[in-house]
């Protein structure tokens, strides 16, 4: 592995989604958008929903992941998630229909309907759909 350059594994329980290596790193920490680029400081973050955009020889990529954790160390990014999608890979119908269906149920007073759960719902579609 060349100094200017990391090595990206994302890992999710069924499979590792992706290993490549990239120039620079943007990934969706709970506290906003982290940049990683070569000899980063070691680092343990949290990831909510949204897109992991990354720098290759063949251009900016994306990938989709539903929240989990990153670490970083001696050029190495981990992400940890518990589903990743490249764009390719995603129904934006599908996704589509998820977002409607999450804002319906946030729209409704009903104290039966589990908030957090519609709202990672959303979170989820939204973050497919960005990548459209």
């Amino acid at each position: 592995m060349a100094d200017n350059t990391l090595k990206l594994e994302v890992i999710t329980p069924e499979q590792v989604a992706l290993r490549d290596e990239s120039t620079s790193v943007v990934v969706p920490g709970v506290d906003g958008e982290l940049g990683i680029w070569p000899n980063h400081a070691p680092l343990l973050a949290g990831l909510k929903p949204g897109v992991i955009t990354y720098k290759t020889a063949s251009g900016t990529q994306k990938l989709v992941v539903s929240g989990g954790f990153i670490e970083i160390s001696n050029n190495v990014i981990s992400v940890i998630a518990p589903a990743a999608e490249k764009a390719s890979d995603i129904d934006f119908a599908r996704a589509e229909a998820a977002k409607k269906r999450a804002e319906e149920r946030l729209a409704q007073k009903n104290a039966d309907i589990d908030i957090a759960r519609a709202q990672a719902a959303l979170a989820r579609a939204k973050a497919r759909l960005s990548v459209r």
